[in-house]
């Protein structure tokens, strides 16, 4: 079902899709256009080119419809005329019956044609989407693989906060390099990509840690579930988010993979849409991991300084 809200210029409505707040745009008029953005959602785009297409048959009907129509209306003009009088008045102008036929149908019809503008269109390297897709695929498993580090590797929990830290900016430029310095699928600010993916990174691995503090190595099961098999699936990496079902959508873009994917498009082809949910939703959840690390030290601090008395 399409949501439709009016606009008053097309320049507004480019302006719109820019800043992510619709998918495409339908202008009517004498020249009919289709607006879409395959950056934002090349199956929303797939949709709209596809309603162009109907459009496109709908008119060419209709416009042969009418050359049909005009066909009859010269046919039964000539029919009439060569049933007229044939006698002129001495010295009066010759006529012609089928000059006179041919009046009413001599305009030609121009039939419009329904354009498509990609506003926000893929780059040649990822000219489907299918790398922006899984991009958030790689941040949630290196983010785990992190975790499971770390927190293994890493015994004192004061230290697994800054082990964290540091994986996160190394996670986060080693995928830059790969997703956007050699295939080429993120584009945008190099710096902004690599603190976006870093603190992605980070912040899945700091939960991963966090809950590992606190209740023993168990704690990378609930981590990898409420990122993997919770976060991934809701975050609308390859559908728009409201093709999810009821609120899962927006649920979805609470979690870290979903943050970080719609982060990662939006600075790669959508600099002008908000971004300052997504920064704070990755925040949020690195505080949070760093914050439960914290805890399960004191907690672990203080049952030995029990123990010992």
């Amino acid at each position: 079902m399409l949501d439709l809200k009016k606009v008053d210029s097309r320049a507004e409505t480019q302006q719109l899709i820019r800043e992510r707040e619709v998918y495409g745009a339908f202008i009517v008029g004498d020249e009919p256009e289709i607006l879409t953005s395959t950056a934002a959602s090349p199956a929303v785009a797939q949709q709209l080119n596809g309603i162009a297409s109907q459009m496109q048959q709908k008119i060419d009907k209709q416009a042969m419809s009418g050359m049909q129509d005009g066909m009859k209306e010269m046919q039964d003009a000539l029919a009439k005329a060569s049933q007229g009088p044939a006698s002129q008045s001495p010295g009066g102008p010759q006529e012609n019956p089928g000059e006179q036929a041919q009046a009413p149908t001599t305009s030609a019809m121009e039939v419009p044609q329904v354009t498509v503008t990609d506003v926000v269109p893929l780059n040649d390297n990822d000219s489907t989407g299918a790398g922006l897709a899984i991009a958030g695929l790689p941040l949630t498993i290196g983010g785990i693989v992190g975790g499971v580090l770390t927190s293994m590797i890493v015994h004192s929990r004061r230290m697994r906060a800054v082990a964290v830290l540091a994986y996160g900016a190394i996670g986060g430029l080693a995928l830059t390099l790969v997703l956007q310095s050699w295939f080429g699928i993120l584009q945008g600010n190099f710096g902004l990509d690599v603190l976006a993916a870093g603190l992605a990174v980070a912040a899945t691995a700091a939960l991963i840690n966090g809950f590992v503090s606190l209740i023993g190595p168990g704690g990378i099961a609930i981590g990898a579930v409420l990122t993997m098999f919770i976060g991934n699936p809701i975050a609308s990496l390859q559908a728009p988010k409201e093709f999810l079902a009821g609120a899962w959508g927006d649920i979805g873009q609470f979690l870290v993979p979903g943050a970080s994917g719609t982060l990662l498009r939006d600075l790669s082809y959508f600099p002008d849409a908000p971004m300052t949910m997504q920064w704070w939703v990755l925040i949020g959840w690195f505080v949070l991991g760093i914050a439960l690390i914290l805890v399960g030290h004191l907690l672990a601090h203080s049952k030995k300084r029990a123990a010992v008395s």
